[in-house]
C-alpha cells in the first residue's frame, strides 16, 4: 500500500494519535499536546521516518506548529521481563512458589525429601520347613532410630483369631542396605503397623504432616516399591478426603480414607502418601480391583492417634473382621 515504509510507519502512528485525541477534543475546546507511550525501537523508527517531512503536514493539522516526534513520544512504561529466574526451558523456577504450590520441580522436590526414608519390606513365611508365598510391601522411616511405619497386612497374618507375624521381616533401604526388622505393633482395624530396625548410624527419616486441612483436588505423591521395584514415584490428586469404609464394603468399625488417583500396585502397601511440602499425609493401604486410579490411604492424623495408643498400651491387636478389596 505504501512504497515508503518510513512514511507508512509515521502515518500509522499519527492515525493512532488522532484517534485517541478525538475523544479529548470532543470534551475540551482545544488541545495543544498529546503524548502516547511506545517502545524504544518504534520511537527510533518514527524519528527516522520524520526526516525530510514538512513541518506542517495536513494529516496533523489539529496540532499547530508541526508534529515534534522526537519530544512527543515517551518511552514505554512497561518494565522489562526478568528472566533471571528462568531455566533453560524458559519456565520459571519454584522460588516464588508458596506452600502447596505446584511448580515445575514441586513433585520432584517432594519425592526427593521423602524418598531416602522409603524402604522395601518383605516377609517370607515358613511352615514346617516349607517356604510359603512371600509378602512384599513398603514402609517409611519416621524416626532416625529406625522406627518404620507400614501396613499391618504386610507383616502380620490376621486370618486366625490371633495375629501371627508372617515370618522373617527383611527391610531394604533406598541405598541398598538391608536390615532385619522386628514388628513392634500391628493394628488390624486401621491396617497400620510399626516395625523397628537397628542401625549404628542415624537413618534418614520423613516428616509427618497433617491431613485435617486436605482438600479434594490437591496434588499428592505416592512412593513405594510396587512389585519390589524400589524408588518408584507416582503422582496424582486427592479424589476424596473422607471416603467411608462402608462405601468400600468393609465391615467392622467405621473408618475413613483418603482416596487418590495415584498409581497403586502390589507392593505399594505401607508406602507414604506425600503432599507437595514433602510431608506424609497418609499411608497407602489398598486399591480397588480391577479399577485404575482408585487408591486409598489411611490419613496421618488417624495414624498419629494409633501410635499414641501403641505407646500407652504397648503391644495390642484388634480382632475385628476385615475384608480387603485388593
Amino acid at each position: 500500500m505504501f512504497r515508503n515504509p518510513r512514511r507508512a510507519a509515521l502515518l500509522l502512528a499519527a492515525g493512532a494519535v488522532a484517534a485517541g485525541a478525538g475523544g479529548l477534543l470532543d470534551r475540551r475546546e482545544s488541545a495543544t499536546a498529546f503524548t502516547i507511550s511506545v517502545s524504544s525501537p518504534l520511537r527510533r523508527l518514527l524519528s527516522a521516518a520524520s526526516t525530510g517531512l514538512p513541518s506542517r503536514n495536513p494529516l496533523l493539522s489539529p496540532w499547530q506548529g508541526g508534529f515534534p516526534i522526537r519530544n512527543s513520544f515517551a518511552s514505554t512504561s512497561a518494565s522489562p521481563i526478568n528472566t533471571s529466574n528462568q531455566g533453560s526451558s524458559g519456565n520459571s523456577d519454584d522460588s516464588r512458589c508458596g506452600r502447596g504450590c505446584l511448580g515445575r520441580d514441586s513433585i520432584a522436590n517432594a519425592a526427593a525429601a521423602v524418598g531416602p526414608a522409603v524402604v522395601n519390606i518383605s516377609c517370607v513365611p515358613e511352615t514346617h520347613g516349607w517356604v510359603l508365598e512371600k509378602s512384599i510391601g513398603s514402609g517409611t522411616i519416621i524416626d532416625p532410630d529406625g522406627t518404620i511405619l507400614t501396613c499391618a497386612h504386610v507383616v502380620a497374618d490376621f486370618q486366625s483369631r490371633k495375629a501371627v507375624i508372617r515370618g522373617k521381616v527383611s527391610v531394604t533401604l533406598q541405598d541398598g542396605r538391608e536390615f532385619e526388622g522386628h514388628v513392634l505393633n500391628a493394628d488390624r482395624h486401621s491396617d497400620i503397623a510399626v516395625v523397628k530396625i537397628k542401625s549404628k548410624t542415624p537413618l534418614p527419616a520423613a516428616r509427618l504432616g497433617s491431613s485435617c486441612n486436605i482438600r479434594s483436588g490437591e496434588h499428592v505423591v505416592a512412593l513405594g516399591c510396587p512389585l519390589s521395584l524400589q524408588n518408584t514415584v507416582t503422582a496424582g490428586i486427592v479424589s476424596c478426603v473422607d471416603r467411608k469404609s462402608s462405601d468400600l464394603g468393609l465391615g467392622g468399625m467405621r473408618r475413613e480414607y483418603l482416596q487418590t488417583d495415584c498409581a497403586i500396585n502390589m507392593g505399594n502397601s505401607g508406602g507414604p502418601l506425600v503432599n507437595l511440602d514433602g510431608e506424609i499425609i497418609g499411608v497407602n493401604v489398598m486399591k480397588a480391583w480391577p479399577a485404575d486410579g482408585l487408591g486409598f490411604a489411611v490419613p496421618v492424623d488417624s495414624i498419629v492417634k494409633i501410635m499414641e495408643h501403641f505407646k500407652r498400651n504397648g503391644r495390642w491387636y484388634f480382632r475385628l473382621r476385615y475384608r480387603k478389596i485388593n
